[in-house]
């Protein structure tokens, strides 16, 4: 748009091209293809906002989604149509994760995913498309695995507090029209919130705490309530999430953690002793970490895993200082064990 432009408000929402067409490209909020080849002609176009699925078409069961991811799947595994939080800093191997998923997912399950850049930047998008390529998840001229959404952010706040939704109307084909089992990568969730920030902003709504928007709970909801499992497929979402100065009372990652059913934390400290994924076995928690749901056997061997690397943990400031060779036996071979366990996962 530019000044002095004539506009027409046709009362629609935003409508965006959805089906196979869109595996393999790129588009933006507005559903314009980004990635220079060509249009996407699609028999179905679909207004990005919706209704979250009625209660009646919700499946109800906890069924684990299984990754391939040793330490995610015995640890914290994650449910199918859950929503697990992606936490760690600035390259700790969030993006390698993530493409791991999304090679494990099309090969294990035949599924599609759908990556929503919102408010990143455009060359960690530019880079991921072509890792992509390169790992096959792509194909130029062939079947692709993954769709990808940007709104990056050099875009207006409007675009990027939308671009989530498109992703989601995305997947949203895939799970109710094809019965797909969808993973949907939001990255990241925190950017969503800024960008409604802004808008609320500049509308001049009065903000809320610590600067926010007074519908922050609101427009979180109502994204947030739309990726679950329905009778017909499901959508799994992972989400990257930003905690602003750590701080995890800011009312952003505060608002994101009431609807998680997972998280995964990225650790600096195991990413520098060569372990990838650097995932933390005892920050990370799962709802689904439940004999229930797992069975009795899975509960056992976790929270054993669990508690040797706790006594490990525990006992390193001793090996720093004293060394190995003070320990007694019962510690040495919990230290053995919490060593072959952390090269295991």
């Amino acid at each position: 748009l530019i000044r002095g432009q004539k506009v027409v408000d046709t009362g629609a929402p935003i409508r965006i091209p959805v089906g196979p067409e869109c595996l393999g490209r790129i588009i933006n909020v507005i559903g314009e293809p980004i990635d220079e080849r060509g249009p996407i002609k699609t028999k179905k176009l679909s207004p990005i906002h919706a209704d979250a699925p009625e209660f009646v078409d919700q499946s109800t069961t906890p069924e684990v989604l299984e990754t391939g991811i040793k330490v995610v799947d015995l640890l914290a595994p994650y449910a199918k149509g859950g929503k697990i939080g992606l936490f760690g800093g600035a390259g700790v191997g969030k993006t390698v994760l993530i493409q791991e998923l999304i090679n494990n997912i099309a090969k294990a399950h035949g599924g599609y995913s759908v990556f929503c850049g919102v408010g990143e930047r455009t060359r960690e998008g530019n880079d991921l498309y072509h890792e992509m390529i390169q790992t096959g998840v792509i194909q130029l001229d062939g079947k692709s695995k993954a769709a990808l959404v940007f709104g990056q952010m050099n875009e207006p706040p409007g675009a990027r507090a939308r671009v989530a939704l498109t992703g989601l109307t995305i997947a949203e084909y895939f799970r109710d029209d094809e019965g797909q089992d969808v993973l949907l990568f939001i990255d990241n969730i925190f950017r969503f919130t800024q960008a409604g920030s802004e808008v609320s902003a500049l509308l001049g709504r009065i903000p809320s705490a610590v600067g926010y928007q007074p519908t922050l709970s609101t427009d979180m909801g109502s994204m947030q309530e739309r990726i679950t499992t329905t009778k017909k497929g499901s959508i799994t979402s992972v989400q990257a999430v930003y905690v602003p100065a750590d701080d995890l009372t800011d009312p952003a990652p505060a608002t994101t953690f009431s609807h998680l059913d997972a998280t995964t934390v990225l650790s600096r400290g195991i990413a520098e002793l060569g372990i990838y994924p650097a995932v933390d076995p005892l920050d990370s928690k799962s709802r689904l970490l439940d004999p229930r749901v797992v069975g009795e056997e899975h509960y056992r061997v976790a929270t054993d895993v669990q508690k040797i690397l706790q006594d490990y943990k525990s006992l390193q400031d001793i090996i720093a200082i004293l060394g190995m060779d003070e320990l007694s036996e019962e510690d040495k071979q919990t230290v053995e064990r919490a060593r072959k366990i952390q090269r295991f996962l």
